[in-house]
């Protein structure tokens, strides 16, 4: 059975060193939004020294200052193995939170479920703005919804522009690019989003993605 890797270009939202994710926007479960936690997330493989950024069957070229130093996020309820990146852009916008840029990536987590490309896009952007936002309302402008290839594998891409009104925050919107590519043994993610306060970032982002590899 081919399984997937999701893709995708986001800010993991209000980083709160390490806290957990807020509650799903909308009154909808969790269970409704994101696919199933199967198990808890085993502890990161080890990966190779080489300039890059390993999560899960993925990997792009380490980024440079501003961006922190790759680090292992637990917040991701559709993830293990992951790996993200971050640029601190709103630093306490609210008491003991940060809004970011971030690029993630990982092992997707599905549970006993199989999802083609296209279908994994749809569940994971659903989740992002089910419980990534609080019970802020999140309105999305899709952009590209198409088929892709990325390192030579059947993907999926996904881009949204993303509006939202935040008390204590400035930024009021945020690109979302989510892409999901079919690999041989497992399933990842490769996903961020960035605030439209710091566009500059937006071409680093969606270089990392041009330069995803597929590696197992």
């Amino acid at each position: 059975m081919v399984a997937i890797i999701v893709v995708g270009v986001i800010a993991v939202r209000a980083v709160t060193g390490g806290g957990s994710l807020p509650t799903t926007s909308g009154g909808q479960p969790s269970s409704q939004v994101c696919p199933p936690e199967s198990s808890p997330s085993p502890e990161p493989s080890n990966h190779p020294n080489d300039g890059r950024v390993h999560g899960g069957p993925v990997s792009y070229p380490r980024l440079g200052f501003p961006w922190s130093s790759p680090q292992n996020d637990s917040r991701v309820p559709f993830g293990k193995d992951v790996q993200s990146q971050v640029v601190v852009v709103e630093p306490g916008y609210q008491p003991g939170s940060q809004w970011v840029a971030s690029i993630l990536i990982g092992e997707l987590q599905a549970g006993d479920g199989f999802f083609t490309p296209e279908q994994g896009s749809q569940i994971v952007v659903k989740c992002i703005l089910g419980r990534f936002y609080g019970d802020n309302p999140v309105n999305s402008e899709v952009k590209v919804n198409e088929a892709i290839t990325i390192d030579g594998h059947e993907a999926w891409l996904v881009e949204s522009h993303l509006t939202f009104d935040i008390a204590g925050l400035t930024t009021k919107g945020e690109t979302l690019i989510v892409a999901i590519v079919a690999a041989p043994n497992s399933s990842g993610l490769y996903y961020a989003s960035i605030p439209d306060t710091v566009p500059e970032l937006l071409p680093v982002a969606r270089k990392a993605l041009d330069d995803l590899q597929v590696d197992g």
